[in-house]
């Protein structure tokens, strides 16, 4: 028996295909499985041009045996088989595929494709095994023959006896360590665990002899364990089938299987695309939001499958982040891998499948909206929230995506609406979007800012989320109709009273001027108000910065201690303005306790901290005396 060397350039390379491609051991068993499979489908394709073959797939399978006592584990396929030239060719060369080589030969058709591509996924069994065992026999041969090796030393082949065709992998599985449990790749559970994991919907049969209870045979209560073969996967995956073959319970079934979430799926999505990218996927949108959605624990991603073999767990370039909330899968054949089919070599093609992947959620969204109003309005209770956050972030590159997604509350419906909605209302004489923010719609509904916009029948939207002004300020406008907040500086209104507001405002400056003075910096102005009717009094903001997001960004961690710049208005037609000017005319020592009443109380109004509450319970004192 020949000791043969591998035609690699190093030991060290080797080594760096044991410890370095694959970020997980449990890899090793995806790897042999995807080979077994490799395997059978050459078989498969044999037959295609070969009438003295015939294929019947009952007759191939998979099989995967741990032996605890040996410390074995056996990965048995019933496929092509290798030659000896074969084994030395492609297990003696480190990362040569005679699967991709058999593929290069041999175009794939009815929608077949081999797994294999890069030769190395054998190796793998290194990180488990301190020796692997190939017994293989080739179709059309008679010899069987045994490759074997420790590692990097090299390896042998000898003739072996072997009567059916196909392979047999045993991997010797190491010894325990402080740091490592190979124990783990002996237990039946395992096992089973990790071809559920990965090779779930390989096309072969992957069968197991598993420990199971039965009654005794002499009809006693009690019950012996015995082993019983099993096949593991479910080989054909419910995104290859017809659409019109499944059902809602099929869908849900899934969801549940592959533990999505613990709800059941508001919406699922069947995508089968077979153009310049070929994919299947199946998405769904969740009915509850996961408990850790908004936190840096939440990861985003779908799982990412190569011909039915998972890659990826939560692949997060499948999904733009304002539709993190999306679960599912996709399977792709084109996707470009890397050696150990662990990641992307590039991105091309994702990129193309994310692209279609996000209008299609988009489209049913829009369609949930349409159709299925109750629906898609308790999808918003969850997930509202994501996509303000999508039209504020990346300076609003989203924004034209999402904003007919987007709802709010309104002043005149009495519930939420959309922004195409609000604008199709809008009287001819209507020039402007009106919003309203608080901490509630009950809060909002009783501000005094609220009155001229209101009393001019117009629809004021409420905006009760710390994000909504955000996204507002980034989306600026709908459908050419500009927003404007019923506290800003400018309404865009043409007041009937508005002469009698400026007059009044030119002919008591110097009182205005004189609270300004005692609020000493609190504002940056007094004002006659245009917007107030019945309240005497409030507070409005100029500039970019409100005062809702004021508070919004306050509130934050890092406090950059932000401040609107404030204006005081004073309702001039209210009673209360008349005690103003006598105050100013005659007691200027009242005018001050009147001003800063005034101003705590329209930061009440605001749902803002006011600096000195005992000053402010003392200066209510001295109004009751």
């Amino acid at each position: 028996m020949e000791k043969l060397q591998f035609k690699a350039e190093s030991k060290r390379l080797l080594e760096m295909m044991i410890n370095s491609i694959y970020s997980q051991k449990e890899i090793f068993l995806r790897e042999l499985i995807s080979n077994a499979s490799d395997a059978i489908d050459k078989i498969y394709y044999k037959a295609l041009t070969d009438d003295t073959l015939t294929f019947d797939k009952d007759k191939f399978y998979i099989k995967v045996v741990p032996d605890k006592e040996n410390r074995t584990l056996k990965v048995i396929d019933t496929g092509i088989g290798m030659t000896k030239e074969e084994l030395e060719n492609h297990l003696g060369t480190i990362a040569k595929s005679g699967s991709l080589a058999f593929k290069t030969e041999n175009e794939m058709k009815d929608g077949h494709d081999l797994i294999g591509q890069f030769g190395v996924g054998f190796y793998s069994a290194f990180m488990v095994a301190d020796v692997v065992t190939v017994i293989s026999k080739a179709l059309g041969e008679d010899q069987a023959y045994k490759w074997e090796s420790a590692g990097a030393d090299g390896f042998t082949i000898e003739p072996w006896t072997k009567d059916e065709v196909g392979t047999e992998v045993i991997l010797k599985i190491k010894e325990n360590t402080e740091d490592e449990n190979y124990d783990e790749f002996l237990e039946e559970y395992r096992l089973k665990a990790i071809i559920k994991k990965y090779s779930d919907f390989i096309r072969y049969p992957i069968k197991m002899d598993v420990t199971v209870s039965r009654p005794k045979a002499d009809g006693d209560s009690d019950t012996v364990e015995v082993k019983e073969e099993q096949v593991i996967n479910s080989m054909v995956p419910i995104w290859r089938k017809n659409k019109s073959e499944l059902t809602d319970e099929d869908y849900e079934n899934f969801y549940t299987e592959k533990r999505y979430g613990f709800d059941k799926p508001l919406k699922h999505i069947h995508i089968s695309v077979d153009g310049a990218v070929r994919y299947h996927a199946i998405l769904f949108i969740p009915e509850s939001i996961p408990f850790d959605y908004y936190t840096q624990d939440y990861e985003k991603g779908l799982e990412l499958y190569s011909n039915g073999v998972l890659i990826m767990n939560k692949c997060p370039d499948l999904l733009p982040d304002y539709f993190s909330f999306v679960k599912g899968m996709v399977d792709s054949e084109d996707l470009s891998l890397n050696i150990s089919r662990e990641m992307l070599q590039h991105d091309k093609q994702l990129k193309l499948i994310a692209k279609n992947i996000s209008k299609k959620i988009k489209s049913e969204l829009l369609q949930m909206l349409k159709n299925e109003r109750e629906k898609y309005e308790k999808f918003f209770d969850a997930f509202g929230r994501q996509l303000k956050y999508g039209v504020y972030s990346d300076f609003g590159m989203h924004k034209e995506t999402l904003q007919d997604l987007l709802m709010f509350y309104s002043s005149k419906e009495k519930k939420r609406v959309t922004l195409d909605e609000y604008v199709s209302r809008m009287p001819e004489d209507q020039k402007y979007i009106y919003y309203a923010t608080g901490d509630s719609v009950e809060r909002i509904e009783k501000l005094p800012q609220t009155e001229l916009v209101a009393d001019k029948g117009y629809e004021i939207l409420y905006f009760t989320d710390e994000i909504d002004e955000f996204a507002i300020k980034m989306l600026l406008k709908y459908k050419d109709k500009e927003f404007r907040s019923v506290s800003g500086s400018d309404l865009g209104l043409e007041e009937e009273d508005g002469k009698k507001t400026e007059e009044a405002e030119k002919d008591h400056q110097p009182l205005f001027d004189y609270m300004k003075k005692v609020l000493d910096g609190k504002v940056k102005a007094v004002r006659a108000s245009k917007r107030l009717k019945s309240h005497p009094v409030c507070l409005t903001a100029e500039g970019e910065v409100s005062i809702e997001m004021e508070k919004v960004l306050n509130a934050l961690p890092n406090n950059q201690n932000v401040h609107a710049e404030k204006v005081l208005e004073i309702n001039t037609q209210h009673e209360v303005f008349q005690s103003l000017k006598n105050a100013y005319d005659n007691d200027k020592t009242k005018l001050d306790l009147y001003t800063n009443l005034l101003y705590n109380q329209a930061l009440l109004i605001e749902g803002l901290p006011i600096s000195d509450p005992v000053a402010f319970t003392n200066d209510i004192c001295k109004i009751m005396v």
